[in-house]
């Protein structure tokens, strides 16, 4: 067996293994590493094991973030919520797990995080420490899809269209274009750095037909916007924003609804909501659409030791405390200078 670096060669026979991988995630596509390379310049280092017959055998995809003046790490994957190893067999994983430490000591990065995911636990089993993935197993059609909604959650993506609000899907600059002005908006009210616009467009040109976007519009106006990212059998929505002095109208309903319909009409089996602590807000809006939570296992190598994942109580309130007060001091900024410095720092943030 030989575990080597990918390069922009292997792109091809690298997509064509994740693709068929039954545990695979549009985030492993080959896209999302020309994608942070051209947006964020950040070094990928994604590993691929061969066996005799140079046939795949695994891959790990992992990323460099150095931020100045700050200890830097490597992330399988940054920007998303799960990028573990894809194997056929369990001894590779890791082998090449162990080979993203070795990369990360060689290039002086202290840290290397590491995020899996487990299979699906009972609730009983989970609390609200565990963050999980939102999991939707797709009918045949969206009109199966629709019927098996309870009525109160059919009533409200009807709501949406009776209040007045469009929808439409594509891909083009305008898509681009909409979509990052409702995101910037919402990112800034959150009081979060918001990622360039830049970065959008490299996914979209990157991920070519293995990606969506989807606009709400209120008398023509954008109020809702959602990406979605597709790989293998799988749908996944890691960005999706409404401008809150609309919510009234229910864009968020018919903007979800919008990309499950499209989703399922195109033959994807599963749909990835996204990460939420158990029983939180966003975790109860993911549930009414009929989702499972699958916890994710986010591991630390420390210099290519595993760190134990328990944390003080104090050390959560006092990282609480400042982010609150980040927040709070973000929201205060005007929108543009918002838009111009936050890609500055969102790029060095790996969640």
């Amino acid at each position: 067996m030989l575990i080597r670096l990918a390069s922009d060669k292997d792109e091809k026979k690298w997509n064509s293994f994740v693709s068929q991988h039954p545990q695979s995630s549009p985030y492993h596509h080959f896209g999302w590493k020309k994608s942070i390379e051209k947006a964020y310049s950040h070094p990928c280092h994604y590993l691929i094991a061969e066996n005799s017959s140079d046939e795949i055998i695994g891959v790990l995809p992992t990323v460099a973030i150095a931020p100045p003046f700050f200890p830097g790490k490597l992330c399988a994957l940054p920007f998303c919520d799960f990028g573990a190893g894809l194997t056929t067999e369990a001894s590779v994983e890791s082998l090449l797990i162990d080979e993203a430490n070795k990369i990360a000591m060689q290039h002086k990065l202290p840290v290397f995080e590491y995020r899996a995911s487990h299979q699906h636990l009972p609730d009983e089993l989970l609390s609200k420490e565990n963050k999980v993935r939102m999991l939707l197993e797709l009918p045949e059609t969206s009109e199966a899809l629709m019927d098996g909604f309870k009525t109160k959650l059919r009533s409200q993506i009807k709501k949406a269209i009776k209040n007045g609000l469009t929808v439409e899907l594509g891909k083009s600059d305008q898509f681009i274009d909409e979509f990052y002005d409702v995101f910037s908006f919402n990112m800034k009210a959150l009081g979060s750095p918001t990622h360039s616009k830049n970065w959008f467009s490299e996914i979209r040109n990157n991920y070519a037909d293995d990606m969506i976007i989807s606009i709400v519009k209120y008398e023509g106006l954008p109020i809702g916007a959602g990406i979605v990212l597709f790989n293998g059998s799988m749908a996944a929505i890691p960005w999706a924003s409404t401008r809150r002095e609309y919510n009234r109208l229910s864009p968020n309903m018919l903007l979800y609804w919008s990309l499950l319909e499209y989703s399922t009409d195109n033959s994807y089996k599963t749909f990835d909501f996204g990460r939420s602590s158990f029983g939180e807000g966003t975790f109860r809006f993911k549930q009414q659409w009929g989702t499972k939570p699958v916890p994710l296992l986010w591991k630390k190598f420390s210099n290519g030791r595993l760190e134990k994942p328990s944390q003080s109580n104090k050390t959560t309130a006092r990282k609480y405390s400042a982010r609150s007060s980040v927040e709070a001091f973000w929201r205060k900024l005007p929108l543009p200078l918002t838009i111009a410095i936050g890609p500055k720092i969102r790029k060095y943030i790996s969640l």
